[in-house]
């Protein structure tokens, strides 16, 4: 298993554009559809990756806890479906059922998605405030597969808190860490990040 980091989409961007179908029910997800929230975060997610299965439960958690404050949230998965076919919808969609997740579960089949918010691995987050521009990428914890650390969310919790406290939050920020996203052949972009040793 290779670890590999966020290449940290720099602070400020602007929330990119996208309309993808939730392998839940098929219908249509955009930014716009968050209109009203006063923060939106977006995961890059996929079903195989041990990195994501990790922190799953504190990913659905977080879903549960955060909406009824006003976040919006949607996950991502945008992985090579041909090669790696435990990330296609309908196994997708058999994850969210069983996990109860209430966010929309998008699919990404061109990749087009990840690469306009430059996402490297699964999972990653990317927080954005009301006027859609970013204040949080980076790890959900410090919680890896293989060390001791517990699974809390600390990190993106207090990103999310902060925002929706109106305070600012620290552009200290630690990269995620995960599985690269597995791209088709051809696809895989250049500032595609160096594997974490």
């Amino acid at each position: 298993m290779t670890a590999v980091p966020s290449t940290m989409l720099p602070l400020g961007t602007k929330l990119p554009r996208f309309s993808l179908p939730n392998v839940v029910d098929g219908r249509m997800v955009s930014p716009a559809d968050f209109r009203d929230r006063p923060a939106l975060l977006v995961m890059f997610i996929c079903n195989h990756c041990p990195y994501v299965q990790h922190v799953r439960t504190e990913i659905g958690r977080i879903a549960d806890e955060y909406p009824p404050r006003g976040v919006g949230i949607v996950a991502i998965s945008s992985n090579d479906v041909a090669a790696f076919p435990d990330d296609a919808p309908d196994k997708m969609k058999a994850v969210a059922l069983a996990e109860g997740w209430r966010f929309p579960y998008l699919f990404d089949e061109t990749q087009a998605v990840a690469q306009a918010f430059r996402a490297a691995c699964t999972p990653e987050f990317y927080l954005f405030d009301r006027q859609r521009k970013l204040v949080y990428r980076g790890q959900l914890d410090g919680s890896r597969p293989k060390n001791d650390v517990p699974v809390t969310g600390r990190d993106l919790r207090a990103a999310l808190d902060a925002r929706l406290r109106g305070k600012p939050i620290s552009p200290e920020q630690i990269p995620s860490v995960g599985c690269n996203i597995k791209w088709k052949p051809g696809h895989e972009p250049q500032y595609f990040a160096i594997p974490a040793r």
